[in-house]
């Protein structure tokens, strides 16, 4: 099974992380016992995030690497304080059929975001056509996905791997690379083990992989924003944090637009509702507001999401098809507004 967790002898490589240049292998790191099935290597951990950001409906695998007898410090908005050693894995992967997510998928890119002591570097990684191995891509690609949509009509496009300058772009924070995904609301369920179903921090904390977690009644959970039993609201902010807030931030690169994102912003107009956009254009599809209250049709941020224009989609960069589950769920929350 992709993604669960195996026991072997530890073989993850701290030079590879810490060396002055990567690997051109991904296979150099060691971080898997079986690179095509992605089955990690002892000390390396799955999980999964409760919203993920959305990539063209990639299916991602995710990895945790904390060096050997060193754990990351809790925090409860921010993604957590990892020591120097630390690699995050994602692999990302496409079906040959949307409507069968978890079948016959073809892995294009893995990422590494690895401590150093001056900071976190970030690479990509190429997949190769035999599945055998990935290699080092630091000016980025294009790759042909060739898949069915979930309407069951043949859907195609080019994938971009990232280059190392659109790496930075996007896991900029107060103008430096860090994590995006493993903040504690955002790992607050369980996942598969094969041992069992268990709690991602708490297994994290058991591991010893991480310090300082409080009561399970103080750590913050955020919505699965397809679950229709949560709160509209709810789901609407979690999507738009983990998809835009990267960005939409005080300490992100589109502070400047003065449309924050987080779901933590408790401002109404600072989240966008009747906020002018920073820059006229056509970004705006001529919509006078970020949000217009009862009114999706005359939002720029439904504008935006719904669109495939390079220049006017958000999020700019990591997409090229748009989500119309995730289009109907911002409508629906704007249409609720008053």
């Amino acid at each position: 099974m992709i993604g669960s967790l195996t026991v072997s002898a530890r073989a993850v490589s701290d030079p590879a992380i810490l060396g002055a240049a990567p690997p051109k292998q991904l296979s150099d790191f060691g971080f898997f016992e079986d690179l095509r099935k992605q089955l990690p290597a002892s000390g390396v951990v799955p999980f999964r995030l409760v919203t993920p950001l959305f990539s063209d409906g990639a299916q991602k695998f995710r990895f945790l690497y904390v060096p050997n007898g060193q754990a990351a410090k809790y925090d409860p908005t921010e993604a957590f304080d990892f020591p120097v050693g630390t690699a995050l894995v994602k692999t990302f992967a496409f079906p040959a059929d949307y409507r069968k997510p978890g079948e016959k998928l073809r892995l294009i890119e893995t990422r590494v975001l690895l401590h150093h002591a001056d900071g976190w570097l970030a690479w990509a990684y190429l997949w190769n056509d035999q599945q055998t191995d990935a290699t080092l891509k630091i000016a980025g690609a294009k790759v042909a996905i060739s898949s069915i949509g979930t309407d069951g009509a043949p859907l195609s496009f080019d994938y971009s791997v990232p280059n190392k300058n659109q790496c930075k772009a996007c896991h900029a924070f107060n103008g430096k690379i860090t994590p995006l995904g493993p903040k504690a609301r955002n790992l607050n369920i369980d996942y598969a083990y094969t041992s069992g179903a268990e709690n991602q921090l708490g297994h994290w904390r058991a591991a010893g992989l991480l310090a300082g977690l409080p009561e399970p009644g103080e750590i913050p959970a955020a919505a699965d924003w397809r679950d229709a039993s949560v709160p509209l609201e709810k789901r609407a902010r979690t999507w738009l944090d983990v998809n835009c807030a990267h960005c939409h931030r005080a300490e992100g690169p589109a502070s400047n637009t003065g449309l924050f994102l987080t779901y933590g912003e408790n401002v109404p107009v600072r989240y966008g509702v009747l906020k002018r956009p920073a820059a006229a254009g056509r970004g705006s599809g001529d919509r006078e507001f970020d949000i217009v209250p009862g009114e999706p049709d005359r939002s720029i941020v439904t504008y935006r999401v719904e669109s495939t224009v390079p220049g006017v989609m958000m999020p700019e960069l990591g997409r090229h098809i748009a989500d119309p589950d995730a289009v109907k769920l911002l409508a629906d929350w704007i249409a609720s507004l008053r």
